[in-house]
């Protein structure tokens, strides 16, 4: 089915905290020319760098993006966003080195994008055709794309977590997402850590801008958010979200099955990585814009 390049109609952003920095930080989205991709640009240096696999300089914790010395963290819950809802086209202005956290989750930045007003160009999109299996695996840790067909609509995800806090436990989730399915199973899911972890985090200068409002913590087999859960299984679905903010980082929309197991930043970016290192892996296939016809 063919789908076509999807930018914003006007610039929108927001203000919120850094994760790791607990510094006060700035976003905006501005509209951008069809065919140029997402790019994060730096206005506190002025440096623009691509939302690319092959840009990712750090996973520790979250998906870092950089270009020499220079770098922007936390880009996964936009990447998630922007992939979830469709959009090919944008700049995201940020005014430091992470993206805010806001609630932790993908869907205020969904809502953002959403008020921008979400358009539509003549532009046919490209996407990446899966061929073949590809495989990264680290003992009990694996992340996996197969072939389906290419007709076949959304993109369908299997995940699996285990931890050993019995508040989380194992979970597994199998959906084949689409814009609806991102925006009612999945945007809403928020970020999680142990409550042991934390001294750790912010002893190494991380963390520093956690807090019950922008995180789940866990403890002893208890969640600490006096709210709760948003789901009862919200950590996969928040796991899965980050599958879908790391794989976005393809360039295109990936026309395969994921099924992950245990996976986190590090190996869905090593499953992108794996999959562009053969050209036998895939194909990209871009359909041929319609053109008008002359009387």
């Amino acid at each position: 089915m063919r789908s076509y390049r999807r930018g914003i109609s006007r610039p929108i952003g927001c203000e919120g905290i850094g994760l790791h920095s607990g510094a006060a930080v700035s976003i905006r989205f501005i509209p951008a020319e069809t065919g140029s991709g997402i790019v994060f640009h730096r206005t506190d240096i002025g440096v623009t760098i691509p939302a690319r696999y092959d840009h990712v300089v750090d996973t520790q914790l979250s998906t870092t993006l950089g270009i020499g010395e220079h770098r922007i963290g936390l880009v996964e819950h936009v990447m998630a966003a922007l992939a979830g809802l469709g959009v090919d086209d944008v700049r995201v202005e940020v005014s430091g080195p992470e993206l805010p956290i806001l609630d932790g989750s993908a869907a205020e930045f969904a809502f953002l994008l959403a008020c921008a007003g979400i358009i539509e160009s003549d532009v046919p999109r490209s996407v990446i055709h899966v061929l073949r299996p590809v495989q990264v695996f680290e003992g009990n840790v694996m992340a996996e794309l197969h072939p389906i067909s290419v007709s076949e609509p959304g993109f369908p995800m299997a995940l699996t977590i285990d931890f050993a806090d019995a508040a989380i436990g194992r979970q597994h989730l199998a959906l084949t997402m689409d814009a609806e399915k991102f925006s009612r199973e999945l945007a809403p899911a928020r970020t999680f850590t142990l409550a042991t972890e934390i001294k750790a985090l912010r002893a190494a200068g991380l963390a520093q801008g956690g807090s019950l409002a922008n995180a789940i913590v866990v403890e002893n087999g208890n969640v600490v958010n006096p709210e709760g859960l948003r789901w009862p299984d919200e950590f996969v679905r928040h796991k899965m979200l980050d599958v879908v903010g790391d794989l976005a980082l393809a360039c295109a929309p990936i026309r395969g099955r994921f099924i992950g197991e245990r996976t986190g930043h590090r190996m869905n970016n090593r499953l992108l990585r794996a999959l562009f290192a053969d050209a036998n892996n895939y194909r990209i296939i871009t359909p041929a814009p319609v053109l008008a016809a002359v009387a």
